[in-house]
């Protein structure tokens, strides 16, 4: 397709909302989908962390119980 102007490249022949739309649409969840696997990868190790130590301190105290 041939666009005579700027303007009717954004139109797209009147399709110009859903495409820039989607395009828009694409690109927001692009750049939250890494943000959101960021967090997802420090909570889970957070909670390992927190396994680890109470499984620690369950091992601490299973031994002073043997004493």
């Amino acid at each position: 397709m041939i666009w005579q102007s700027t303007g009717d490249f954004f139109a797209m022949g009147g399709y110009g909302l859903y495409v820039w739309g989607a395009y828009g649409l694409t690109l927001v969840l692009m750049l939250t989908e890494p943000l959101l696997a960021t967090r997802r990868r420090r909570q889970a190790l957070a909670a390992a962390q927190q396994a680890l130590a109470a499984n620690l301190a369950a091992n601490l105290a299973d031994k002073e119980d043997l004493q």
